[in-house]
């Protein structure tokens, strides 16, 4: 029996492809999954915000447990992207219900960077929506 190596032999994904899945993660829940998607060097920023960036897994770690925890049934929704070399642009919507029972909405613009199939950077412009009346 010859000797086979177990290597990956899919295609690479595509930083449109990396947004998508790790979008899903975040839909489903799965904060290990969605964690593993950035860079040991990610940084995040919030230009509107500076206050809220941050860098690195740990970061990204931080940010979603407190999300799941106060927004438990959270989902985003891609409302428009596009693929431009290795950058994804994507229009969102968040929203869920948080635990005391208000309604939690915010849309914005994001911008991401990803390079062998980690993101390794994120640009946000995202603010919350306001309630009509």
């Amino acid at each position: 029996m010859s000797q086979e190596t177990s290597q990956d032999t899919r295609p690479p994904l595509s930083p449109k492809e990396v947004f998508e899945r790790m979008i899903q993660d975040v839909n489903r829940h799965d904060l290990e999954a969605l964690v593993a998607w950035f860079a040991p060097s990610y940084r995040s920023e919030q230009p509107f915000h500076p206050e809220r960036n941050f860098a690195g897994p740990d970061g990204v770690r931080h940010n979603w447990t407190f999300f799941f925890a106060t927004i438990p049934d959270i989902q985003i929704d891609i409302l428009n992207e596009a693929e431009e070399g290795d950058t994804i642009w994507a229009e969102l919507h968040y929203h869920g219900t948080q635990v005391d029972r208000k309604q939690f909405a915010i849309r914005g613009v994001l911008l991401q960077g990803v390079l062998d199939e980690k993101i390794i950077w994120a640009r946000l412009y995202i603010d919350p929506v306001e309630a009509l009346g």
